[in-house]
Order: C-alpha cells, then sequence, then structure tokens
C-alpha cells in the first residue's frame, strides 16, 4: 500500500481540434483519474494536472477551413473539453489551457533559461517553403510520403500509421497542405535541442534503470529510438501561432509546439498552487515527489525522450517515476478517427446517458487498452453495465438495503455471534484494499477494476449462501448477524469503489447515510465500518438496466456516419471517352420488369433473370446476387439495354444488360423509372 507522499500526476494535455472521445478516455483520462483519486484516499498529498494545448499547425488550419482565427477554435473547444471532463468527473486539481498568460511567461523562462546556457544549437538550414502562399510549412503544413514505412499520407512531424516521428525534410514528395503544391527549399534560421547529446544518459535511466518497472510497450519504443540515433530537434519554427521565441534575432517565429507543450503541466501547476496558495516547486523539484504522466502511446517520445531531455537540460527538475502509456482503443473494429468522425464523443455520450458516467467509466476500465490494442463496441458497453454493474454489484447493494429496511426499518441491527464464515467473509473484506490497491500501483486498472467486482461477488455469495430471508421466522438472531456483515460489505464497496465509480460510490453513501469521510485504509483496519444502531436510507437502484433500443440508437449513429464517409470518400469514374450523337442512337434501352430469378449454381454474383421487355421476355444473367436475393426483386422495374449483342455466362445466353449504380454502402441499385405509369417496352432516350 502507498506511503504518504507528494505526487504530481498529468494527464496529456487534449489538443483543442476537437472534442475529447472514448479512445482519450481509455487511454489516458480514467486510468489517471482512478491513479489520483486512489492516492487521495490513500492520505497522498496529489496535484492532478492538465489542461488544453492549444498552438500547433492543426489548430491554424481548421481555423483556415472555418474561415474563423485560431483563439477562436481553441476558445470553443477549451470550452467543451473543460466542461465534459467535469461531468464526467475527472478529478483535475488544475485544467489550464497553453494560451494563457502563466503559460507563455513559463514557457518564455523555460526557453530562456537554455538559451542564454547555451543549451541550444543555432543553425540556419533549408527548410520547405510555399511559395503561393508565402510562407515556411512547418510539420502538419506538409504531407508526404513516410520515410520508413512508405506511409504517403505522413504527416511533417510524425507518420501516423508507423508512429515514426520526423522532420518534414525528411518526407519524400512533400506537398504542402496550404495549396498542394510543391515545396521549394528556402533557407531560415532556428534553434535545436542537441537531443544526441543525452542519448548515452537517456539509455542509462531508461532502458536499464526502468527495465524492471516500466511497461514494455513504453521501454520497446525508447529503446528503438535510442538505437536509431537521436538528432538535434527545432524548438523553434515560422509561424504566427503560439508563444513567440523570446530572444531579439527571432521575429515571425514560436516555440514548437512539441516544446511549449509539456511545460503546460509546470504552468498548470503554477495557476494551480497560486490559487490555493502553495508553492508550486516541491510538485516539479523536490525529490521526495512522484511524478507520473498519464499518456497514450502516440506520445511516447514526447514524454520519454524529448521532455526529459528539456529538464535535464535545465537542470533543477525531477524526472517522472514511470509512464504508463496506454495502447489504442477501437470503435466498432475500426481506428476512431476524429476527421472521419468515427468516434464516441464525450460531450454527447453525457447527453445521450445522463447519469451514467460510472457505466462508461467502468466499460472503459474493464477493457483497456494497457497492453495491446482493443476494441470498443456497444455490445459490450451494454452487456458490462446489464451483467456486471446491475446484476453483480447493484443487486448485492439493493437486496441488503432492502433487507434492513423490510426486517429492521433501516436501522442496521447489533450482530450476535459471529460464525466462522462470518468471520471468514469479513477477514476476506480488509484483504480487497491491499488487493486492488497492488494493482492501482503496478498500473494495471482492468485487474483492479475485476477486483472491485469480486468484492461485491463476495457480498452476493455471501447473501446466497446465508440465505436470511430463510431464516428470519426461525433464527431472527442469526439474521441480525448476517445483515451487519452484508452493510460491512456494502460500506466497503462505496469506498474501494469511489476511484473507479465515483457517482455510483456518492450515491451509495448516501444510501447508506455515511457522513463519516471513510479512507481507503479504514476498509483493511477498521471492524466496524458502519456501526449497530446506524439508520440507514431507503432502497435505490445504483444502475439501471441499458434497453437494446438505447443501443441500437447509437448503433444507428455509427452506421450513418459510416455511410457518408463511404459517400465523402467514393471515387467517381472519369468520364470515359468522348461519343457521338449517332453512337448514343445505336443504344436501344428499355423498360422491363423481372418476372422471375434463380441464382446461378455454383456462383456467389449471378442470377438467372427473365425480363418481360415489352417486345418479348428474354433471359438475362446479371451479377447482382450478392446485393439482391432472387425472392425480392420480382415485379422489379428495370431499365435494359435489349441490343446488345448475346453473351454465354455459365452456359446460358444472356439476352442484354440491366442498368445499375452503386449505392455510398457499396451495394447496387436498380435505375428505374419514377413514374409507375411507365409501361413495359417504353425506349429511354
Amino acid at each position: 500500500m502507498s506511503n504518504s507522499k507528494r505526487y504530481t500526476i498529468t494527464a496529456a494535455l487534449p489538443y483543442t481540434n476537437g472534442p475529447v472521445h472514448i479512445g482519450h478516455l481509455a487511454g489516458v483520462y480514467v486510468p489517471a483519474d482512478i491513479y489520483a483519486r486512489y492516492l487521495r484516499s490513500t492520505g497522498n498529498d496529489v496535484a492532478f494536472i492538465c489542461g488544453s494545448d492549444e498552438h500547433g499547425v492543426p489548430i491554424t488550419l481548421k481555423a483556415k477551413k472555418e474561415g474563423v482565427t485560431p483563439q477562436d477554435i481553441v476558445d470553443k473547444y477549451h470550452a467543451i473539453i473543460k466542461k465534459s471532463f467535469a461531468d464526467f468527473g475527472i478529478s483535475f486539481e488544475n485544467y489550464s489551457r497553453t494560451s494563457a498568460k502563466i503559460h507563455h511567461k513559463t514557457a518564455s523562462e523555460f526557453f530562456k533559461k537554455l538559451y542564454d546556457e547555451g543549451k541550444f544549437i543555432e543553425e540556419a538550414t533549408e527548410q520547405l517553403y510555399d511559395e503561393e502562399a508565402n510562407q515556411f510549412l512547418a510539420d502538419r503544413f506538409v504531407v508526404g510520403t513516410c520515410p520508413k514505412c512508405g506511409n504517403e499520407e505522413s504527416y511533417g512531424d510524425q507518420c501516423e500509421k508507423c508512429g515514426t516521428s520526423h522532420n518534414a525534410t525528411d518526407l519524400i514528395n512533400p506537398k504542402s497542405a496550404i495549396t498542394g503544391n510543391v515545396p521549394t527549399m528556402k533557407v531560415t534560421k532556428h534553434w535545436y535541442l542537441p537531443l544526441d547529446k543525452y542519448e548515452k544518459w537517456l539509455r542509462e535511466w531508461i532502458v536499464e534503470g526502468h527495465k524492471n518497472d516500466w511497461k514494455t510497450n513504453v521501454l520497446g519504443q525508447v529503446k528503438s529510438w535510442l538505437d536509431d540515433g537521436l538528432k538535434p530537434r527545432a524548438v523553434t519554427r515560422d509561424l504566427d501561432w503560439g508563444i513567440p521565441v523570446p530572444v531579439e534575432e527571432a521575429e515571425g517565429k514560436v516555440l514548437y509546439v512539441w516544446f511549449d507543450a509539456p511545460i503546460g503541466y509546470i504552468s498548470s501547476t503554477k495557476e494551480w498552487a497560486a490559487r490555493e496558495g502553495k508553492d508550486w516547486e516541491p510538485y516539479w523539484k523536490d525529490k521526495d515527489t512522484k511524478l507520473i504522466h498519464f499518456i497514450g502511446k502516440d506520445n511516447i517520445v514526447f514524454h520519454c525522450i524529448i521532455f526529459p531531455a528539456m529538464l535535464k537540460a535545465e537542470g533543477s527538475y525531477i524526472l517522472p517515476e514511470n509512464v504508463p502509456a496506454n495502447e489504442f482503443l477501437n470503435l466498432e473494429g475500426d481506428k476512431i478517427s476524429t476527421s472521419k468522425n468515427w468516434a464516441v464523443w464525450l460531450h454527447e455520450y453525457l447527453e445521450d446517458f445522463p447519469d451514467k458516467q460510472d457505466v462508461l467509466r467502468y466499460t472503459l476500465t474493464a477493457n483497456a487498452p494497457e497492453t495491446k490494442d482493443n476494441d470498443f463496441t456497444w455490445k459490450d458497453f451494454q452487456a458490462r453495465n446489464n451483467n456486471e454493474l446491475v446484476a453483480i454489484f447493484g443487486n448485492f447493494i439493493n437486496r441488503v438495503v432492502v433487507l434492513t429496511n423490510k426486517y429492521y426499518k433501516g436501522i442496521v441491527p447489533e450482530p450476535n455471534e459471529f460464525s466462522d464464515v462470518d468471520n471468514e467473509t469479513l477477514e476476506k473484506l480488509q484483504k480487497f484494499p491491499s488487493i486492488i490497491a497492488d494493482s492501482i500501483e503496478r498500473y494495471r486498472f482492468r485487474e483492479a477494476s475485476q477486483e472491485l467486482m469480486n468484492l461485491a461477488r463476495l457480498g452476493n455469495k455471501y447473501l446466497a449462501d446465508e440465505e436470511p430471508w430463510k431464516l428470519i421466522k426461525e433464527n431472527p438472531d442469526r439474521v441480525k448477524t448476517i445483515i451487519y456483515v452484508a452493510l460491512q460489505i456494502a460500506t466497503g464497496l462505496s469506498v474501494v469503489a469511489e476511484p473507479f465509480l465515483p457517482f455510483s460510490a456518492s450515491k451509495l453513501k448516501g444510501i447508506l447515510n455515511i457522513s463519516e469521510n471513510l479512507q481507503w485504509n479504514d476498509v483493511a483496519e477498521k471492524d466496524v465500518l458502519l456501526a449497530e444502531n446506524h439508520q440507514i436510507g431507503k432502497a435505490e437502484l445504483l444502475f439501471a438496466k441499458i434497453e437494446d433500443s438505447e443501443i441500437q440508437v447509437q448503433l444507428n449513429k455509427l452506421e450513418t456516419t459510416k455511410l457518408a464517409n463511404e459517400a465523402e470518400n467514393k471515387v467517381v469514374e472519369p468520364q470515359k471517352e468522348t461519343i457521338q450523337f449517332d453512337d448514343f442512337t445505336k443504344l436501344d434501352i428499355r423498360v422491363g420488369t423481372i418476372v422471375e430469378a434463380v441464382k446461378v449454381p455454383k456462383t456467389k454474383k449471378l442470377l438467372q433473370l427473365k425480363v418481360d421487355v415489352g417486345i418479348d421476355t428474354r433471359t438475362i444473367v446479371s451479377g447482382i446476387a450478392e446485393s439482391f436475393s432472387p425472392e425480392e426483386i420480382i415485379g422489379q422495374k428495370v431499365t435494359v439495354l435489349v441490343n446488345l449483342a448475346p453473351r454465354v455466362l455459365k452456359g446460358i445466353e444472356s439476352q442484354g444488360m440491366i442498368l445499375m449504380t452503386d449505392t455510398p454502402d457499396g451495394k447496387l441499385a436498380f435505375i428505374e423509372p419514377e413514374n409507375d405509369s411507365v409501361k413495359n417496352g417504353e425506349q429511354i432516350s
């Protein structure tokens, strides 16, 4: 179990070019919040810090696209993100933003100290330049082929396919994201952090020093970077959106977003400390403070190589004790994508499922992508709620509260002599805080959530085995003890569930009428958690069943998004070679009706049709079997090219062609007359 220490916990700064989605929550914010809440409950001094990352090229690109200023973009999404986090119960000590004055000041001073101490390399180099846009092209202003994996849509700073970080000039066949033009090279001066100077130290500190306590995915990525050899990395760039570089010869340049963003943790801590009348420095400079960074795997290089190198260069800051990066969460089998709107957005979830914050928190924790990419599905979300939260946790609480009110008018009964089963059950209860804490402190939040559910299972099993409803008449004294023991378990659950299910834990404390601020260690150490003669409240459902209809609404929403994406990304075939009017008049296209349809044996795509085309009824073989069954197209109006030369397919002579087109979902659709009165045999001209 954790001793009382000072903890600085950071959660990756969300980028303000869109709202927060479940991938962000599962990868970073839910595990970080569980950890922070747990530490507070064990008596630790905690600073849980975050804020909006508001600089960088994607902001300017989105602003240009929407015809507004970058400040308009960040103000909009900062407000949405901050409110969503608060409503979802993410318990930051402070949530700041990198456009704040205190951040500009902190980042500028950090840069200036390193600059004055000669920690940077100053170098004039050729950079990509868009002649039409009249500006240099930094990171996201450039797209091209990744030099490592060949992804043709890599950004100038990082390839989202293979995760490799690089410079824009490393791209193969680069193009401007502003105009689409091939950029030229132009000389510009920038300052670089010489990461190669810290390579040996980083290897000793992380690869050797943390090989036994950091996640293998983190160690593996760091080692790969170090094995490839580190190079100096620019800390400034030519842009008009960001923090101005605080030296005279740097007009028109700003701090690179990767340099200023992690300093946002420090400036946010300063903001919190000033508000609370605290000294911020111990949270970043005292060796007794534990610094933990919660991030997704795409941020490993920044938090395990670049930011530590910055802190080492500065000299007065502590280094992270751990960086428990998670893998990615997919959605219904596909990668979550902000640009494609393939996501479950937090602010929309909170509207669609009011008072069900804990259901999503629990589902994301129970299915957390801790060691590999995992998949969120709405059916699993429903099952986690109905089969675990409702049927196990909620069921136990409801039973014990209902029985207490039924038998004792809501007053905790005085127990009689404890049986071996009672003592064994209470001993197991006291062990759970340590079991759950062990998982949390090893950043195994998925495992910890299941141990929490095991405590609820213990309560259910105890009641089911002891059957107080059968004993109440013949042995009422025994029932008093059973209910007393069950209420101790319920009270213990209200404490250890709080990091995972804060809203439900608060509701449970209200039901049990607990005013005392019970702490984590109390569950392990106190023999009495809820005293005899204490008055509890009436039963309320902690969790409500989620119906199929509610899930179908979400699935329909995703299906609409998928169809919209397919329609937007559909490649329209270019116009064919120009023909003369006389060529067109040779085509005899007529209205017809399908009168018979059967599958062609030993084929997947072919149907054999009988089609009444007015002049006759003829056989046509058509490759539409994957879109239509024979039964559903009998009587279907169609348009037919009737003077096409006959062709034998699978031994059947086909006498014409039915005209079709594609739908956005890849299915075929008939081209048919809108007016039902059009007769078979009518020509189309």
